[in-house]
Parts: structure tokens; C-alpha cells; sequence
């Protein structure tokens, strides 16, 4: 899997206050653009939409301590989305067979590997930013 380098540093901060507003701030950014659902044009997708919603009730599901740790490559993982043509491990969702998901592979500029996931469903051709976390 070849490995995307981002140019947006992950957010600061150590607790969950402080990343999540600057978390926030980059969702409303990005949702202030569209009436209707939040999404960014994926380059690895031709320029299809991924849809950013699903990944906040997925990440209330998470405890504290994991939604920070998450919290702080939002910014990066968006950046991954909008730029990266690298492939991706792709793989049939074991618990739902109508749906593919997607991981990519991502590093900040200071040299830390995330990973982004994303979920394709078969039928509707539909993409949701699943979920985005550190390795390690």
C-alpha cells in the first residue's frame, strides 16, 4: 500500500475540548459550502462525493480518550480524501455484504501514519467517511 503525504499538521491539544473545536470548525468550513449534506470530491473516487456525516455518529459511539485521539487527524484525513489517487485496500464489510470498504494510508508531515476508512455501498454507488485513526 503506498502511503499519501498530507500537508496539514494534525491538531494540537491534548484534551477533548480543545481538538474537537478545531474539529468543528473545519466540518462547518466545509458544510457552510453546500444546503444540503457535507461533502468533499474524492480524487481516488473521480471526483465523486464522500459524504463527512456519517463519521461524527460514528465517532460519538467512540470513548473520550478515542475521540480525541481520532479527532486530531480530522483535518488530515480530508486533505487525504480531496488529493490522494494512491490505492487503497479494499474489502467486501464482513458484517454487510452490500457494502466495500475502503482504507487508505496517510502521514503528516511530521511523519505519523493514520489511516482513513471509507464505505462504499454496492447498490447506491454511495461513499460515507467512516472513520479515520493513528497506527499504534
Amino acid at each position: 500500500m503506498k502511503i499519501y503525504q498530507t500537508k496539514i499538521k494534525k491538531f494540537p491539544g491534548t484534551e477533548f475540548g480543545e481538538v474537537h473545536e478545531y474539529a468543528v470548525k473545519t466540518y462547518k468550513a466545509i458544510k457552510s459550502k453546500t444546503k444540503r449534506r457535507p461533502y468533499v470530491r474524492s480524487a481516488y473516487f473521480k471526483k465523486e462525493k464522500v459524504f463527512l456525516d456519517y463519521f461524527w455518529s460514528h465517532m460519538h459511539q467512540k470513548n473520550w480518550r478515542d475521540r480525541t485521539r481520532r479527532l486530531k487527524y480530522y483535518a488530515c484525513a480530508i486533505d487525504l480524501l480531496k488529493h490522494s489517487q494512491m490505492e487503497s485496500v479494499s474489502k467486501q464489510n464482513p458484517n454487510k455484504p452490500q457494502e466495500i470498504l475502503h482504507r487508505f494510508a496517510g502521514m503528516t508531515p511530521d511523519k505519523e501514519l493514520f489511516y482513513v476508512q471509507i464505505r462504499e455501498d454496492k447498490k447506491t454507488d454511495r461513499k460515507d467517511f467512516m472513520s479515520v485513526y493513528p497506527v499504534g
